[in-house]
């Protein structure tokens, strides 16, 4: 063949001869960065370990690629210490992959299919001697499994096995674990643990929520440090009570469950955390000697399925069930049924700084003869029935560290006077939603041993936030807050609330101001300079106060009101400034849509809930305001195409009934032959 006929076949080859030898050329290296002797191969389409990578290379990623197996020499990195396969489709190690590997100490296989390959995969992972992390979450393992893949990892310290579906685990299953110090088991299908980790007795940190366990009997794990439980269906915990060594439990975490009393805690602990929230836990010391209940019974016995151990009988309102509970300084039961504190609960955590009890059953809280200690730091009793506090001056003294005080959501009508002046370290009240009105300057009245109707604030010097919403509160005293240094004041829902000159005292510190669904109209918010979050929603406004454009206002809360539009000039001075906007629930003109241009242009603002921001047009007509289009308003002045319509009917009809005068006018006769001719027709007879 002629060498001028080749030429032609040769220019086509040529673009494919470039497009090749890239790929031939160059290592797959190209596609990880590196940084030091970490190589970053992430994201990369990657369908095997890349080569040509430096030979000291002691971290490898290849997160979120296509790799399927790690084949037999694909890893020659002698000094690799840690390798991340997550997100792959990686079904199996082969069993001569870490030959070359012996230093990996971390290695992250989570978010795999490896219930495909998982016996030559657990042979793989014998050849490391070194391996103290291994993630094996969401690979769809059950429980033969992960046994088999556990074997023999006698270095192992840290094992993450969540999100797969294990669902009974026995003494079998982290038998050679002998180093494990914490492992995670959250969400999987688990209803059974029994003797399990009884071969980790190094184990301190433990992860079971989101699981199916119906209790936790005989907890005798004494190294365990933290303890996660919650989300499950535990009705009862009960801890070993025949030992005599000290649990180093610290924390306890026992929320969403479906606990009906106080869990048995260990006899001796350092428990400083105890977690009970979402559960339906109550006490039962009323119940003692109560002749109302005649065929109750005072105690409750608890079965074991194996010979070897005792049952257990337990009197429901014992003190001793409590445990050990001296170190514990944080307790958690929001959500739960309790009426009371049982006599002397309170008393033996002289160490409690946090005591959240949101939605219960309380009705009285009796500060002097629960004996809260002095380390006292937050108190929540929101949520409750509570209609009355009784405390002495003592006792208030006493809680010289109390700084969060919540009795929102209560039945009070009274309290005792002088109640918050006596709290010298609070900063943050919440009264809403309770029927306390502010004392007038004449009602005040000093001293705990009165019940008052009305509270004062004045020279609470270390107050700064103060939420007084739905109190039906009609008018603020103009002293009311005199002294007084707020950051933070919430008055919203107190519709016809007049303000006097109150608030105005506050303007140098005030920083956030509630006045949703008060009534307020064109209140000049001028003086507040140091104002940042702003709550004006519910207020029925059909403009934005004028005073608010000199403000270096962050957050600004405009819903439910009747704004119509926002002028381009506010609208430029707000978005220039604000870091988030409420807007929702406005009639806004689908025609005088300028201003959400300008947000939507402007990167720093968000407008929250952008998507249900809804305009009307002149036929009422609702429209998405990001949806609408400008083909509906002629201009962007805001004049519709309506007007128009409106402007140009009447005219035509006024030039058709001048040009029928005319015609009857001045041709009669052709109209009266026009309409014989079309009318008159002949008869058949």
């Amino acid at each position: 063949m002629p060498v001028h006929s080749l030429t032609p076949i040769l220019l086509c080859l040529l673009p494919m001869w470039r497009i090749l030898t890239p790929v031939s050329s160059h290592p797959q290296h190209s596609r990880c960065q590196l940084i030091q002797r970490t190589a970053l191969c992430n994201n990369g389409r990657l369908t095997s370990v890349p080569t040509g990578l430096p030979d000291n290379i002691e971290e490898l990623q290849l997160n979120y690629n296509n790799i399927q197996t790690l084949q037999d020499n694909s890893l020659s990195y002698l000094s690799l210490n840690s390798l991340s396969l997550a997100c792959n489709y990686l079904e199996k190690l082969e069993p001569n992959i870490f030959q070359d590997s012996k230093l990996l100490e971390s290695l992250n296989l989570a978010n795999n299919d490896l219930y495909k390959g998982y016996s030559e995969t657990s042979h793989a992972l014998k050849t490391l001697p070194r391996l103290r992390a291994l993630d094996l979450s969401e690979n769809k393992l059950d429980d033969e499994m992960a046994a088999t893949l556990l074997q023999n990892l006698t270095s192992l310290e840290y094992l993450n096995l969540s999100g797969n579906i294990l669902q009974r685990l026995d003494e079998t299953s982290f038998r050679d674990l002998h180093q494990l110090k914490e492992l995670d088991l959250q969400r999987n299908l688990m209803f059974e643990i029994d003797g399990a980790f009884d071969s980790n007795p190094k184990l301190q940190r433990l992860n079971l929520a989101f699981n199916s366990l119906p209790c936790l009997m005989d907890f005798h794990m004494t190294q365990l440090v933290v303890l996660n439980a919650s989300h499950n269906f535990i009705e009862w915990f009960i801890s070993r009570q025949d030992l005599d060594d000290t649990f180093q439990l610290e924390t306890l975490d026992l929320s969403d469950n479906k606990l009906l009393f106080f869990p048995f805690l260990p006899n001796q602990s350092h428990l400083r955390n105890l977690y009970l929230s979402h559960n339906s836990v109550s006490f039962y010391e009323h119940l003692a000697g109560n002749a109302t209940f005649i065929n109750s019974t005072t105690t409750v016995e608890f079965y074991n399925m194996k010979t070897y151990k005792s049952n257990v009988t337990a009197q429901l309102w014992d003190e001793g069930l409590h445990g050990d509970i001296s170190s514990l300084e944080i307790l958690d039961l929001r959500e739960n049924q309790v009426e009371y504190f049982p006599q002397g609960f309170i008393q033996k955590m002289p160490a409690l700084s946090r005591l959240q009890m949101c939605g219960n059953c309380l009705e009285t809280l009796n500060l002097t003869s629960e004996q809260f200690s002095g380390s006292l730091y937050e108190l929540d009793v929101s949520n409750n029935r509570l209609n009355q506090i009784v405390a002495d001056e003592g006792t208030l003294t006493a809680l010289s560290n109390l700084t969060y005080l919540n009795l929102s959501l209560n039945d009070f009508k009274r309290l005792p006077s002088g109640l918050f002046p006596s709290l010298p370290s609070l900063r943050s009240v919440d009264l809403s939603y309770n029927n306390i009105d502010i004392c007038l300057t004449e009602e005040a009245v000093t001293g705990t041993d009165a019940m008052s109707a009305c509270v004062d604030w004045k020279n609470i010097a270390s107050l700064k936030q103060l939420h007084l919403k739905g109190c039906n509160i009609k008018i603020i005293p103009s002293l009311a807050f005199a002294g007084l240094f707020l950051t933070h004041l919430e008055l919203s829902d107190n519709p016809g609330l007049i303000l006097q000159e109150s608030v105005q005292s506050l303007s140098r510190t005030l920083q956030h101001l509630g006045l949703g669904k008060t009534h307020i109209q064109d209140y000049d918010f001028t003086h507040f300079q140091s104002l940042k979050s702003l709550n004006i929603s519910r207020n029925s406004l059909a403009h934005i106060p004028p005073s608010l454009v000199n403000l270096d206002l962050k957050v600004l809360d405009l819903r439910d009101n009747r704004l119509s539009t926002i002028p381009s000039g506010q609208a430029n001075a707000l978005a220039s400034k604000l870091h988030t906007v409420f807007l929702t629930g406005n009639p806004f003109n689908c025609c005088q849509t300028e201003w959400f241009r300008t947000f939507e242009t402007t990167k720093t603002i968000n407008v929250v809930g952008q998507s249900d921001i809804e305009c009307q047009d002149l036929f009422q007509t609702t429209h998405r305001v990001e949806h609408f289009r400008s083909f509906v308003c002629m201009e962007e002045g805001g004049e519709s195409i309506f007007w128009y319509i409106l402007l140009f009917v009447p005219i035509c009809l006024f030039f058709v009934g001048i040009s029928i005068i005319v015609l009857l006018t001045y041709r009669p006769k052709t109209l009266q032959k026009s309409i014989k001719k079309k009318c008159l027709k002949p008869t058949s007879y």
